[in-house]
């Protein structure tokens, strides 16, 4: 019997790696898709639509929150940010395990309306580590890493909220970390129970 794929939210603070760390999860773990986000902010250059993202007009999206099409969503500087819900059941219901890559608020969201996801937390291996990842990007002042700095340390005092947390010390190690959690996910019993109530009746 098939069984339906996990629900897999990923959170951490900016600068813990999580961009790098996705990109070598599905180039080595197949059954895994990435969930593409809806938001209501124009595309920008090179962007597609259902590729990037779902880009959507603010009364759509509003419909679609309406509707309870939206597994978690939010609004960032006036536009809204969100996972629709139809394409990550599909791919559920296939036996194809789902990830979001997510911010603290949207995963917070996702356990209340899914239990059975599996929350993982990703840190840096350091405050001094995070710091030097972000200068090391280049692309930012220093109010900018200041903020970011003061924003992870915000996020980091939700990871409680989640059942996983690991701690980027090598991408290599990272990816072997969670493709463990996910296989040990599939063994509980709670998802077991099909199998349990097959072998009840033998």
């Amino acid at each position: 019997m098939r069984k339906n794929g996990l629900l897999v939210v990923l959170s951490g603070p900016s600068g813990a790696g999580k961009g790098t760390v996705v990109k070598a999860l599905l180039e080595q773990t197949p059954q895994i898709r990435l969930s593409v986000s809806a938001t209501t902010r124009a595309p920008r250059q090179g962007e597609s639509h259902g590729e990037h993202y779902f880009f959507l007009s603010r009364e759509e999206f509003e419909k679609e929150i309406q509707g309870g099409g939206m597994l978690e969503y939010a609004q960032y500087c006036g536009k809204y940010y969100g996972t629709p819900k139809a394409p990550v059941r599909q791919w559920q219901g296939e036996g194809l395990d789902v990830l979001l890559e997510i911010e603290v608020q949207g995963g917070g969201q996702v356990k209340e309306r899914c239990p059975d996801s599996v929350g993982i937390f990703l840190l840096p291996p350091s405050w001094e580590e995070l710091e030097r990842r972000l200068r090391g990007r280049g692309t930012e002042d220093e109010e900018t890493i200041r903020e970011r700095m003061e924003t992870a340390r915000q996020e980091i005092a939700g990871m409680d909220g989640y059942d996983y947390v690991v701690v980027n010390e090598t991408v290599e190690e990272t990816v072997r970390i969670i493709q463990s959690i996910l296989v040990a996910e599939k063994q509980k019993f709670s998802r077991m129970k099909n199998i349990y109530e097959f072998w009840k009746g033998c």
